[in-house]
């Protein structure tokens, strides 16, 4: 989910929404040129794959001109002259951070997670078959605040139930820090917890206030948050039997999508499996072959 991804609604997962800005610089607070949005939309390209359209700009003032009050800025230019200096590093994260959009819930898109029950199932059965450690790595890239990870790891968790003892862990990434850390916190609101299965939400969460529940201690220990620009290297060296990234490369252009497909296919194991998201499509250049709804298997070209 992306993880960090964009919609033009401008509204953010947690609820808060961003208000459209007027064209007409002379009713802005801050004024905004077409050049200072585009030297913008370039540096966020250059740096997540992200394209940020003409039409986004409003929704891009309306998310910057918050920083500019919080750094105490009068202009855009100065925003500009500020993010080209030597200190610059943290504000580039606040950037990169302020213009993204993290949509999730727990369980979205239920028939991946029937089907990760199954194809874990077969995958940890085929180990034992062959006399190997059942073993499972997870991949959730773009994970947003945590609810597709904990998704997961609750199946891994109804999985144990059944064929313990597995060895689990699930790698949850995303660019955002913000979004990291309330994944890393495990809390959320309750009304976030409402396409949660009520058999999951009473086994794996607990109430901590009238209005918040915190995940139980067991599935955050499942789950290893980490930041990633997946534009960048990868630091880990797979290979993984399931990776989800779903609704974040839609935002990405054709050329850095066929990249990344293909890099998710060199990270998964002969006959492992790639989750994306409702509308996004990956190309048949990738050795990954689409087995059902947005479910992609690995296979071997020279097999």
């Amino acid at each position: 989910m992306i993880s960090s991804t964009l919609v033009s609604s401008g509204t953010r997962s947690s609820g808060a929404s961003v208000t459209e800005a007027p064209d007409d610089n002379h009713e802005r607070e801050f004024p905004f040129s077409d050049k200072e949005f585009n030297t913008l939309t370039k540096m966020v390209y250059e740096r997540t794959g992200i394209v940020l359209k003409d039409n986004k700009k409003n929704m891009v003032y309306g998310r910057l001109a918050r920083r500019l009050r919080k750094l105490g800025m009068y202009s855009f230019k100065e925003y500009l002259a500020y993010l080209d200096s030597a200190d610059s590093t943290d504000e580039t994260g606040m950037l990169i951070n302020a213009i993204t959009t993290n949509l999730t819930k727990f369980f979205r898109e239920s028939h991946h997670f029937k089907h990760l029950y199954n194809a874990c199932h077969t995958i940890t059965q085929a180990q034992s078959d062959r006399g190997e450690k059942r073993r499972l790595r997870l991949w959730s890239a773009g994970c947003s605040s945590g609810e597709e990870p904990y998704s997961i790891a609750i199946v891994m968790s109804e999985l144990l139930k059944k064929t313990s003892p597995i060895d689990i862990k699930i790698l949850a990434t995303d660019l955002d820090t913000s979004m990291l850390q309330t994944g890393m916190t495990g809390v959320y609101n309750n009304k976030s917890t409402e396409s949660m299965p009520e058999k999951f939400r009473t086994k794996y969460t607990h109430d901590i206030s009238d209005t918040q529940i915190k995940m139980t201690a067991d599935l955050r220990d499942l789950i290893t948050f980490k930041q990633l620009n997946l534009l960048e290297k990868w630091p880990m060296k797979g290979p993984f039997d399931i990776i989800f990234c779903r609704n974040v490369m839609i935002y990405f252009d054709q050329a850095t999508k066929m990249s990344l497909g293909q890099r998710y296919a060199n990270m998964l194991r002969p006959d492992s499996w790639l989750y994306i998201g409702h509308s996004e499509s990956l190309s048949n250049e990738t050795n990954l072959k689409l087995i059902g709804k947005t479910i992609y298997q690995r296979y071997d070209r020279n097999g």
